[in-house]
């Protein structure tokens, strides 16, 4: 069974995939394209995470990046259903604690919602203006992984003992409407696939083709039974661009249009190689071309998609 969420527009616009009209949008947009997903059977929705970028990567990357956890907040009090993913929390620049504090609260604010998706983080600027060892930035990670399991566990005073965090007799509450918060890793490389192998209950590939994607979802599953993990993990992938039906406008050489039944028969080989959800982006030239297109996805592709 492939379900299919979506990266929301307006809160990040990096120039590798803003379309133009995000510029000018905001709250209003936001909320429209939510409802839109919700009404439309999408899984979940999904806010990025940049604290600060420098001026030498503010030409493609922007410095538009909405923060993750009040904009999915902000969702939240305005959707019912739909999952509320971070993709990803560059987890690492903040204190377990902090970090568990403001996700507990947005789980519990939610009813439940929550997917806790989390990286390494590739600005270096950032990482060091906020004191954190970016070279490091990967065992960092590791731990703080660990510790994140504990602080956003069941227990209102949760423990941590590690070579970075150490934390007892320190009380947290709200706890997560979730017993157990889902933990989704990001990232591609080697350390990142095994990472999400240990210590993930899921993994989001960074845009990996498709002739990659099968051989390292096998990898993937191979490092989490050698090490004698046996539950399920659920595997991500990330589409091409689509556009629903004959577009009219140039929506660029790779991006995927046609009609649903051909778009579905395209997107079930992700579900062939092992995928169990798929991230989904649109063209579009304006808000309403967007929700029309997440519109035409849910109601018209989906139903073929499994």
């Amino acid at each position: 069974m492939v379900v299919y969420g979506m990266q929301l527009p307006v809160q990040s616009q990096s120039t590798l995939y803003a379309e133009a009209w995000e510029a000018a949008a905001g709250p209003a947009d936001l909320l429209a394209v939510a409802r839109a997903a919700e009404e439309h059977g999408f899984d979940y929705l999904a806010s990025c995470d940049h604290v600060a970028i420098p001026r030498r990567l503010a030409g493609p990357m922007s410095t538009v990046w909405y923060d993750p956890v009040a904009t999915l907040s902000f969702l939240a009090a305005a959707t019912e259903r739909v999952r509320l993913l971070s993709h990803v929390a560059v987890v690492g620049l903040r204190h377990p604690l902090v970090t568990a504090k403001a996700y507990a609260t947005l789980d519990h604010l939610s009813g439940g919602r929550l997917v806790l998706g989390v990286g390494a983080g590739h600005v270096q600027e950032e990482f060091e203006v906020l004191g954190v060892d970016f070279e490091r930035r990967g065992a960092v990670l590791d731990e703080t992984v660990d510790a994140l399991r504990a602080a956003l566990g069941p227990e209102e005073y949760p423990e941590h003992l590690g070579e970075r965090f150490a934390f007892k007799d320190l009380g947290q509450l709200p706890r997560p409407a979730q017993e157990r918060v889902p933990l989704w890793v990001g990232g591609s490389s080697p350390a990142a696939l095994r990472r999400a192998a240990l210590k993930g209950d899921g993994w989001l590939p960074q845009g990996d083709p498709r002739e990659k994607l099968a051989d390292r979802i096998q990898r993937l599953l191979r490092l989490r039974a050698e090490a004698g993990i046996a539950a399920p993990i659920t595997v991500g992938a990330i589409t091409e661009a689509l556009y629903v039906g004959a577009p009219g406008w140039d929506v660029g050489r790779r991006t995927l249009s046609g009609s649903p039944e051909a778009l579905a028969a395209s997107l079930r080989a992700y579900g062939d190689m092992g995928v169990h959800q798929i991230q989904v982006r649109f063209r579009s030239r304006s808000r309403t071309e967007l929700t029309d297109q997440i519109a035409a996805f849910g109601t018209e592709v989906a139903p073929h998609l499994n």
